[in-house]
């Protein structure tokens, strides 16, 4: 079974809201990072476009920073249902 991987909406919005985050703070790459327990190059290449997805834990925990619902930034990268390959083999 694969972990489920998110993409970033938009990173215009993401950098928009890093300006006046939920608690009315602003936030850095930095501070994500440091949010999100990775690298302030992965954030920076989620900004910049370079890397277009991110583990659930690091877009959850980047919306959670910023103060806004996961789904607000991120899209689902992979189908929410497995295959029936998929299925086939969790039932083996």
């Amino acid at each position: 079974m694969t972990v489920p991987r998110f993409q970033l909406h938009d990173p215009d919005l993401l950098r928009t809201l890093m300006r006046r985050t939920g608690d009315g703070a602003r936030t850095s790459i930095r501070g994500l990072a440091e949010a999100a327990e990775v690298h302030p190059s992965h954030v920076g290449e989620l900004l910049t476009g370079d890397q277009k997805t991110a583990s659930f834990e690091v877009a959850s925990a980047i919306s959670g920073r910023i103060g806004v619902d996961l789904l607000v930034l991120w899209v689902p990268a992979e189908r929410a249902v497995g295959t029936t390959a998929d299925a086939q083999e969790v039932s083996q």
